[in-house]
């Protein structure tokens, strides 16, 4: 009878203690993650087999050595890079923040960890909170130049703009770089300095190593600068390059279409996009192949692709509520996917949401004076559109939508500067936008 008690005991702390193993490892499967497979050529390039091997081998570091917070952050880091490349947000943020989490609560005032998660949140447009974790690695280490870029990009998107000015001059102050350059430019557009906006970006791009990831997306954006201003032939030159630099890079490709579409060919444009829209998940794609269907009448291919960015976005906040690690503020984003398929309420909420987390910026502005207009609330539209226009940016669809809401209350005068201003520069934008803008200036 003892001996049976005995063995009953033995047995039952044997299956224990192997549950609590496969319990073990179960979560830690759950808590690994590991580098998503790439799309097109980016998949069979010399960068993409050094990542993966890096990543690896941080991997395996971190299998002996859990508590190794040098490995943690390098892949960390790394899993916020493929984030851009890929354009996998969700899960990459989420793998990345877990690491960095990790490191915090060893240390938590580790500087690295928290320029990190900052970051990680600026990119999941927890803009307030991400500005705030960047404020308090500031005081750990006023002398990076890294954590004045994150405070830029913090201030700009919570509209605190002279902050933003002042962190930028502090960064390019300890190290003039692409990444300084690149703010100073942004800047500089935001400001309505388009001559001195190009002439960073480029330096910026001069800056960079050809075919890096970060300079073909600066020079990406130097293109749009290029575009803005109407100097298409430079626009196009610079997505050629990036092409060429980066062979199958989305956002290259995605330049392409729009020159396409200025030029009148739509279905190189679709072409394009479609093609970009199957290397990185991106919704700004299908938004404008949205758009590009509106245009040539197809409106069921439209209401289509704009539903499913309702659908993605809706999807990507929802699987983010309640998780630390996850969750991506997109109501900017929805209002403008609403206000394609006629949805003017679910619009405007959404663009208040977003509004009343941070009511200083002058995009966010933008959007809701916008959607006031359209929903032909024309009075409630001007007050945001000051608000929009308060930095004195020359951006052309902004310029448009300014002067449309300028007639429709009234103000001739205003309206007609506006849009001349804005039409005269012949900028590569919204078609629709273009023609609503001619027709109403004819009537000024």
């Amino acid at each position: 009878m003892k001996k049976k008690l005995i063995y009953r005991l033995v047995l039952t702390c044997f299956i224990i203690a192997i549950g609590l193993i496969i319990f073990r490892f179960s979560s830690l499967q759950a808590n690994s993650y590991r580098m998503l497979e790439r799309s097109g050529p980016a998949a069979q390039s010399r960068e993409w087999m050094i990542t993966r091997n890096y990543a690896s081998n941080l991997q395996a570091a971190l299998k002996n050595n859990p508590s190794d917070i040098k490995s943690a952050l390098s892949l960390a880091t790394l899993f916020i890079q493929e984030a851009r490349i890929s354009g996998n947000y969700l899960y990459y943020d989420k793998a990345a923040l877990k690491y960095v989490n990790d490191v915090i609560r060893t240390d938590s005032s580790n500087f690295d960890a928290l320029t990190l998660k900052s970051l990680i949140y600026l990119s999941q447009h927890h803009f307030a909170e991400g500005l705030q974790i960047a404020e308090r690695a500031k005081q750990i280490n006023p002398y990076n130049a890294f954590i004045y870029g994150v405070l830029v990009d913090g201030n700009v998107e919570m509209g605190n703009y002279d902050s933003a000015v002042a962190n930028s001059d502090r960064m390019v102050s300890i190290r003039p770089d692409l990444r300084s350059y690149s703010r100073i430019s942004y800047l500089r557009e935001i400001y309505g300095d388009y001559p001195g906006a190009i002439q960073a970006m480029r330096m910026a791009v001069d800056a960079g190593a050809p075919g890096d990831e970060t300079t073909e997306w600066t020079r990406i954006q130097l293109g749009r600068l290029y575009e803005n201003t109407g100097d298409l032939k430079s626009a196009e030159m610079h997505y050629m390059i990036a092409l060429d630099e980066r062979p199958g890079y989305a956002y290259a490709m995605a330049g392409l279409a729009r020159i396409a579409l200025a030029t009148a060919d739509g279905e190189k444009a679709i072409a394009y996009y479609k093609k970009a829209d199957s290397l990185v998940s991106d919704n700004s794609f299908k938004e404008e192949l949205s758009d590009i269907y509106q245009m040539k009448g197809q409106k069921s291919k439209a209401d289509s692709l704009a539903n499913l960015v309702i659908r993605v976005l809706s999807r990507d906040a929802q699987k983010g509520s309640g998780d630390e690690n996850i969750g991506h503020y997109a109501d900017r984003e929805l209002a403008y996917a609403f206000l394609k398929v006629g949805d003017y309420d679910q619009a405007l909420e959404h663009a208040l949401i977003e509004y009343n987390r941070r009511p200083g910026n002058i995009d966010v502005n933008e959007t809701l004076a916008w959607v006031y207009y359209c929903k032909g609330e024309y009075a409630k539209a001007l007050p945001y559109l000051q608000v929009a226009l308060k930095t004195n940016s020359k951006n052309p669809l902004l310029l448009c939508r300014a002067g449309l809401i300028y007639a429709k209350n009234g103000n001739k005068l205003s309206a007609k500067t506006t849009l001349e201003q804005a039409l005269s520069s012949h900028a590569n934008f919204s078609q629709a936008v273009k023609n609503q803008s001619s027709e109403i200036l004819k009537t000024l």
